[in-house]
């Protein structure tokens, strides 16, 4: 089941895709729902990121090719950093480029989407607390990151978290291929049985850091291929047995 968010008559609703249509929910995906007689072509409405996280958690360095592209160690256990919920775009919207970088990339990654308020779970519990997955890009302002020292800066901007274009629930995500097409050259493929912790280990690990939400997001991670973006440049990620998400680069402006 494919689970949407998208905007009907200027204001943000929650939805099933069936085909070419949305049949629009009432309330939003956590249970109980229930559908409405209501339904929306596709082509009609403007798809908006399909969570409304109350984090972002990101997990760097967890494909082995990536961490030795930058020159890191293989870590020992999941390193965490915080995206804030004013980075999330949705499929579609821009991704501005900040005056205060000339060194823009994208990161292509597999989004979890938590589905219940989950805290100290074991990896065995993890797939009963996840919503579904999704596409994203963990946009990375790559000169203020070496610059800082840390992440924060160089990965909070605004819109350096597209996320979409939607919720995949009947999903294994376990051997996924995953890549990024930048203005459809293909710079980024893996598949997540390359990652150094899997999925219910960093949402257990997770979870014993901090309390997740309904809605939370949880990034896993980018492969080898890391590149620069720059203004009106195309960037696509691709994710088997999901689909796409594309953005566009433009100049920085207020949102």
């Amino acid at each position: 089941m494919k689970l949407v968010r998208f905007l009907a008559q200027g204001s943000p609703a929650y939805g099933v895709l069936d085909g070419d249509t949305i049949a629009e929910l009432e309330g939003d995906f956590f249970p109980p729902f229930r559908k409405l007689k209501k339904r929306h072509p596709v082509s009609s409405v403007q798809l908006l990121c399909p969570c409304v996280p109350s984090k972002i958690v990101c997990v760097g360095l967890n494909y082995r090719d990536h961490a030795a592209e930058l020159g890191f160690p293989i870590p020992e256990t999941p390193v965490l950093f915080l995206k804030p919920p004013t980075s999330v775009t949705g499929p579609g919207a821009p991704i501005h480029y900040p005056r205060m970088s000339s060194q823009v990339d994208f990161e292509a990654e597999l989004g979890i989407v938590i589905r219940d308020r989950t805290s100290r779970i074991t990896p065995g519990e993890a797939r009963l607390h996840i919503l579904g997955y999704t596409c994203a890009n963990d946009v990375t302002a790559r000169d203020l990151q070496k610059k800082d020292g840390q992440w924060t800066r160089a990965k909070a901007f605004d819109t350096f978290c597209p996320a979409g274009p939607w919720i995949e629930t009947d999903l294994d995500p376990d051997d996924l291929l995953v890549e990024a097409y930048l203005n459809n050259e293909r710079r980024q493929s893996s598949r997540t049985s390359q990652l150094i912790f899997n999925i219910p280990q960093l949402v257990s690990f997770i979870s014993e850091v901090m309390t997740l939400n309904p809605g939370d997001l949880i990034i896993t991670g980018t492969p080898a291929g890391i590149g620069s973006m720059k203004q009106g440049d195309e960037i696509e990620v691709r994710i088997e047995g999901i689909g796409s998400l594309r953005n566009t680069v433009i100049a920085e402006c207020k949102l």
